[in-house]
């Protein structure tokens, strides 16, 4: 019996630490949220920005390429637009993949790697119709284990991803779409919704579809495009498709940052429910042993008194 109370006490002191570790991990993650939070909120603002100055100066050739049909657009007609606004026929899908580098998120890499195989697995009859280009070691170690095309990963990303971080797989992305690797580009990522939930997304980034020409702004002055603006636009659309991907894998970043605030939450409440459970469990073997020392001492002086 002495011995099983010392066990006890032992996974007591144990599941104690392991308590005090997942909640300051907790508290690290919900300050890193908070952070995360601001700072793609700042960013929406610029995105917007982007977006309003954007589709005003590309407002002619929306208006041109929309309802058109794309397959009648001969190579001497697509050079009177930019390639990121054509849609072309699809013989190859580009996916960005999202996921953290570090683990102790609880189920935030496996849904989102579990998706994308499903959409893969729907979408395309076998790995020669998409390539997959990953962010963060969880996607690519899945990917590259099950021998799956993955032309380029990004590994280490930091908490507060920089736009100098992405360049280059953002930029790979847009010039791999302009030399027609492949026909249209998809994001992956888990859309922070709240602290508690998130949303699984594949967004489509190239060609730039979700502009409209009716939301062009208007100004009552004329003003002066320099150089002009064919060269003006050549320069903001690839801008404006790299801020959509960039502000998808700060919204990734800021789910993983919940999700992992919400794993650690879950692992100390989990742990205060064991501690209880156990410290019941020693009282009563420490009464069990109580009691059977009192019937030993008891049935002792009768065994004397006879």
């Amino acid at each position: 019996m002495g011995g099983s109370l010392i066990d006890i006490k032992k996974r007591i002191a144990s599941t104690k630490k392991t308590s005090q570790i997942t909640s300051a991990m907790q508290m690290v993650a919900a300050s890193k949220l908070t952070k995360s939070e601001q700072s793609s909120r700042r960013f929406q603002e610029y995105a917007s920005k982007v977006r309003s100055i954007t589709t005003h100066l590309a407002s002619s050739q929306l208006r041109d390429i929309e309802g058109a049909d794309s397959s009648s657009f001969d190579n001497n007609k697509m050079k009177m637009y930019n390639k990121l606004l054509i849609e072309r026929p699809v013989k190859k899908t580009g996916y960005i993949v999202v996921t953290s580098d570090k683990g102790l998120a609880g189920g935030y890499n496996s849904s989102i790697i579990k998706k994308t195989v499903e959409i893969l697995n729907k979408d395309h009859a076998g790995q020669d119709n998409y390539v997959l280009m990953t962010i963060g070691s969880s996607g690519a170690d899945f990917f590259k284990h099950r021998n799956m095309p993955v032309a380029y990963e990004l590994r280490g990303l930091s908490d507060y991803p920089s736009y100098d971080e992405v360049r280059k797989i953002v930029n790979s992305a847009i010039q791999m779409y302009n030399n027609e690797v492949f026909d249209e580009l998809y994001v992956c990522y888990n859309h922070h919704v709240n602290t508690l939930s998130s949303a699984f997304r594949a967004e489509k980034m190239l060609p730039i579809t979700d502009l409209d020409a009716n939301e062009a702004t208007e100004f009552e002055q004329e003003y002066i495009l320099e150089p002009n603006e064919e060269a003006i636009l050549n320069t903001l659309l690839p801008l404006y498709a790299e801020s959509l991907i960039y502000g998808a894998v700060l919204d990734s970043k800021t789910a993983e940052h919940a999700a992992r605030m919400t794993a650690m939450k879950s692992a100390t409440e989990n742990a205060s429910s064991i501690i209880d459970d156990l410290t019941i469990k020693f009282n009563r073997a420490r009464q069990a042993a109580i009691t059977e020392e009192i019937t030993e001492i008891v049935g002792g002086a009768a065994a004397l008194e006879e």
